[in-house]
């Protein structure tokens, strides 16, 4: 009964951008809430939309949110919300000559929508604090055990706890986005290139900030330099433009990798149930029952996209530490540096992957 229930809402998730032809242009919506208009065919026949279209308008941004409701004197699947008319014709601000447009888009209600569920979702497991953990509170204590088991892997035991706040917070907030994508007539912001980007940008700075405070000023240029002594200086304009990317592939790759998977993953769903209005709805088992597989695999890598952008980012925070636990060892060598952070530098280094 469960994979039936599923499968019905999978396929009014798709149902909802196929509206019929509009019979009612001449209609009289409500001043928020009006029947969705039906995109013209392109060779001009009836007002149907094109699977290439829903598929691209169910991923997409836009001012417009399609969800159930009483429009036009009935109940339709594909009512419209505009958002520049509920909000009184959109939020502009003119600051000299820049006009700042900060209207809510589809996207950023869902990342306000996921705000609030994770804050409210947050402060009822708060409530139920115990000694011996039990019920919500538990789970989500065992998920930020884990959120810190990941930052002592990559970063090191002594200086995890600082970024254990912000990694917990990247993970439950990507997590709940990618999870919120999968709920009908949602929309998935982990889709938006913006909004990975936005995320990968906050990783970037305080892994720059980590750098700076690890390596001091002085120490963090010459790391630009790649590790090249002075005595073959005449390599350095090759390996600081070199580093100086390298600085940038890495929010770069935070970004695409949750952007690519959390899109992929709808447009497969969208094609397999595409099928049965493109091909015949005799196809329809087939085609429900491998877009309800994809589901439940979308399901898996809504944890794993929140998992791996969280590890990455430990993982990112930590070069710059390893790094700088380097530095000091080999200071340490020539007496320049005290034993406790020689010691702190072996362990960074021995605890993070690849780094040590």
């Amino acid at each position: 009964m469960t994979l039936v229930s599923v499968a019905l809402v999978l396929g009014l998730a798709l149902g909802q951008h196929v509206p019929a032809p509009d019979n009612h242009a001449h209609g009289h919506p409500t001043a928020d809430v009006h029947a969705a208009p039906a995109p013209a065919a392109p060779h001009g026949g009836g007002h149907q939309a094109t699977l290439p279209e829903t598929m691209m308008h169910h991923v997409a941004n836009g001012s417009v949110m399609e969800l159930p409701g009483f429009c036009e004197g009935g109940f339709k699947w594909n009512c419209e919300i505009d958002l520049v008319k509920a909000t009184g014709g959109g939020w502009k601000f003119q600051v000299g000559k820049v006009t700042i447009d900060m209207t809510p888009s589809k996207h950023v209600v869902m990342m306000l929508l996921s705000a609030a569920l994770l804050t409210l979702l947050l402060v009822v497991a708060a409530r139920k604090r115990s000694i011996v953990p039990h019920g919500l509170y538990n789970f989500v204590e065992l998920l930020v055990d884990f959120v810190r088991g990941i930052a002592i892997s990559n970063i090191g035991k002594a200086d995890a706890d600082r970024f254990v706040p912000y990694l917990c917070t990247a993970f439950f907030f990507v997590l709940t986005m990618n999870l919120l994508g999968l709920v009908p007539f949602m929309a998935t912001a982990t889709a938006n290139i913006s909004v990975t980007a936005a995320l990968a940008l906050f990783t970037f700075f305080i892994t720059q900030y980590a750098a700076l405070k690890s390596m001091g000023v002085k120490g963090y240029l010459g790391h630009m330099t790649g590790g090249v002594p002075p005595s073959l200086a005449w390599l350095w304009p090759i390996m600081i433009p070199v580093e100086f990317l390298g600085l940038f592939t890495k929010p770069f790759a935070l970004t695409i990798r949750l952007f690519a998977n959390m899109v992929a993953g709808h447009f497969v769903i969208l094609a397999l149930l595409g099928l049965i209005f493109a091909v015949s709805v005799w196809v329809a088992p087939v085609s429900v029952a491998l877009a309800l597989g994809i589901f439940m695999l979308e399901l898996f890598v809504a944890f794993v996209q929140a998992y791996i952008f969280t590890m990455l980012s430990a993982l990112f925070i930590g070069a710059g530490l390893v790094h700088h636990g380097h530095d000091e060892g080999h200071d340490d060598d020539h007496g320049h540096a005290a034993t406790g952070e020689a010691v702190h530098a072996s362990h960074a280094a021995g605890k993070s992957p690849g780094h040590g």
